[in-house]
């Protein structure tokens, strides 16, 4: 874009060109560690940049922005669970992915913690992300996602409960990679 084009486009997209830029990468990841998917994360990136700048929206500051796109990558992972959840409820056939055998017995000892946090709810999800990803404390996740604090504890605790109770079972101590796995959990 030449300096005099740069001088005429809109201030927001000038914020959104260099959100895209210089925290895009590390967006995706955010996306990634809530949906687990890596396709699931690009459009949630997707979406939240069109939901934050749809509307001709000026005075963001890039790390403002960021902020905004992050929270609505969360929401929009909490409401696509929520619907998720709303359709299996009324669902006629329930369809089961295939399972593929691991081509290696050592990856077959591994434990793959995105998994383990795609089983959990969406809330449970979101809440260990924030707490653990983002380093937030409990009164920060129940003001973000607008729950008592009392219910992020318990979505923390159930959270971890069915982490640790997976990650456990049948698994050997003495076993290096599964050690350092579960340490990190927690």
């Amino acid at each position: 874009m030449s300096s005099t084009a740069a001088a005429s486009a809109p201030r927001w997209e000038q914020v959104v060109e260099r959100l895209v830029a210089e925290r895009g990468d590390a967006l995706i990841r955010y996306a990634y560690f809530v949906s687990g998917n890596q396709e699931d994360a690009s459009d949630l990136v997707q979406d939240a940049l069109v939901k934050t700048f749809g509307r001709l929206r000026n005075g963001f500051t890039v790390a403002s922005a960021e902020a905004y796109v992050r929270r609505s990558i969360l929401n929009a992972y909490v409401d696509q669970g929520r619907r998720t959840t709303r359709w299996r409820r009324i669902a006629h056939l329930q369809v089961t992915p295939e399972a593929e055998d691991s081509a290696s017995e050592s990856t077959d000892s591994r434990i793959d913690l995105h998994e383990e946090l795609q089983k959990l709810t969406p809330r449970e999800r979101a809440c260990l992300v924030l707490r653990y990803y983002d380093d937030l404390k409990i009164d920060d996740i129940a003001e973000t996602l607008q729950l008592s604090p009392g219910t992020v504890k318990r979505y923390l605790s159930d959270g971890l409960s069915k982490m640790a109770t997976r990650l456990s079972t049948g698994l050997s101590p003495e076993h290096p990679t599964l050690t350092r796995g579960a340490e990190n959990v927690y």
